[in-house]
Order: structure tokens, then sequence, then C-alpha cells
């Protein structure tokens, strides 16, 4: 249990450190940005208004509502689940995307962001087996984002964690899940393959929007990185345009892992890391 708190307080502290830059795509606004990379920032874009260092964005907001869903009802269930966010989301004063308010409205989405693969940390608290696991990430993972590439690539990554919590062997498990996941192995691998070139100019070259197709070959990169946990969110950061959705998935995989160590300085200046620990801790 102890690898899979990692996980979820490693997802949380990214969101939160990713907060300062989230959605600035422009490289000579990124090299001007009035922020210390090494710590916690306020937002600099107009569409957090009203957050302030230390918060999340509305990824790390969602995440936080699944995981006091958890620690209140100690199970998953989906309609109840839905009931739960929708009340949440009525009052909520943070951004709120497309994939949101077709979900509010019973809209199909066809949304293919890849930050919903960063707020499925929470359900380990829950899971007792990878199956379970994998089909509650599956049930969170409809309510939004119902595409075959969405549910595909939070399957991997949910695989991905779960085994990683079990064996601590985080690059041979996306070596040897590659092949199951046919709409991704060509991105893992040109991922792969860029390991030892400059992290910028990849997860430009791969794209640094919110999309899927070029941020999740970004991830990919990013895990590949033979570097402490700060500096690769730091790297992940300084590439500007949805550096959230990025971090989150990677924290998580490194916090399950027991090599990496979160920054005492992030953990403690994360406004709601209090009332984390409280739910981590049901």
């Amino acid at each position: 249990m102890k690898n899979s708190k990692n996980a979820i307080l490693a997802s949380f502290v990214a969101d939160s450190y990713a907060l300062g830059a989230h959605w600035i795509y422009d490289e000579e606004q990124l090299n001007t940005l009035p922020i210390n990379w090494d710590t916690l920032n306020a937002p600099q874009v107009m569409w957090h208004k009203g957050k302030t260092k230390g918060d999340f964005t509305h990824y790390g907001d969602q995440s936080l509502f699944l995981l006091e869903y958890l620690t209140q009802n100690h199970t998953f269930d989906k309609k109840q689940y839905y009931d739960f966010w929708c009340s949440k989301m009525q009052n909520y004063q943070g951004y709120v995307d497309g994939a949101t308010r077709n979900a509010l409205e019973n809209i199909d989405s066809g949304c293919t962001d890849l930050s919903i693969c960063g707020r499925i940390a929470p359900l380990l608290l829950v899971s007792k087996t990878k199956e379970e696991f994998l089909a509650h990430t599956k049930a969170v993972v409809e309510m939004t984002h119902n595409t075959p590439l969405a549910l595909e690539t939070s399957q991997f990554f949910a695989e991905l964690l779960w085994d990683t919590k079990e064996n601590q062997n985080l690059h041979q498990n996306i070596h040897s899940l590659k092949e199951n996941y046919p709409l991704l192995t060509k991105w893992i691998e040109e991922a792969i393959a860029t390991k030892q070139s400059n992290t910028f100019t990849t997860i430009r070259e791969f794209s640094p929007a919110c999309d899927i197709d070029g941020g999740f070959a970004g991830v990919i990169h990013l895990l590949f990185l033979e570097e402490d946990f700060q500096t690769i969110m730091t790297k992940n950061a300084k590439a500007g345009g949805d550096s959230s959705a990025r971090g989150m998935v990677v924290a998580m995989l490194l916090g399950v892992d027991n090599a990496f160590s979160l920054p005492s300085d992030w953990e403690n200046n994360t406004n709601e890391i209090e009332n984390i620990k409280k739910y981590l801790d049901f």
C-alpha cells in the first residue's frame, strides 16, 4: 500500500508544480516567465484565474474529487461516483474542459486528451487485484473520454502502474507491455529511441499539446530519462504546453518506484497536502 500512496501523492505534487507554466506554448514566453523553476509558482495564464501558488490545475482538482469519493466509500461504483462528481462540478470555479462539459450533459465525448490517464492512481486504494484496477480505470475513463484511443492508453498506463508497483521494474515493464497495445507500439518505440535526446526539442517535436497523439510519446521519453524526480518534472514543465497532463502520468509511475523521492519543498507547499495525506490514511 505504501507504493500506491506514493504514486497518488506524486501525481498531485506534480500537478501543483506544473501549474506555474501550464498551457504556455510560446518558446519565447517560456524562456522569460517570471517564475522560479525550482519550486511551485502561481499560474501565468488566464485559464487558471483565481488559482494561487500551491493550487492544482483542474486535472488535480478532479483527481482530488476521486480520492475524496474513494475514501468516503471505500469502494468504487461508477454510477455512484458519477453522481458525486456531478455534485462537485456544479459549483466548481476552475476551468471546465470540453470532455467535462459533455459528461455533465450525458453526451459521449470524442475526447482523446492525455489528462485522464494521470487521474487514475487513487483507484489503487480500492483495487485488490490488477483486473479490478483495470476495470475501475476503464469505468472512470468512460465517463469523460469514451474513445478507443483514450481507453487503450489509460489501460496501458494502469497496467504499467500496477506491474511497477509489484516488481519495481518500470522500463522492463514498458518493453513487456508494448506489443499488447497495437495503437501505442509505434509511439513507444519512437519515444524510447529519444531517451538521450534534448527533452525540450523532443517534446516539441512529438507535440506539447493535450492530445494523446504526441503527448503519449512525450511521457515515454520522460520515463526513460536517467535523472531524479525533480529534474524530470522541471524538464517537462520547461517544454511547455500541457505539462500537467504529462507530469501527472510520469509522476505516478515514478512515485510507485522506490528509487524516486519527492522534493520536500514541493510537497510541503502543495496547498491540499494535509487533506490528501488524511485521505490516504483512511
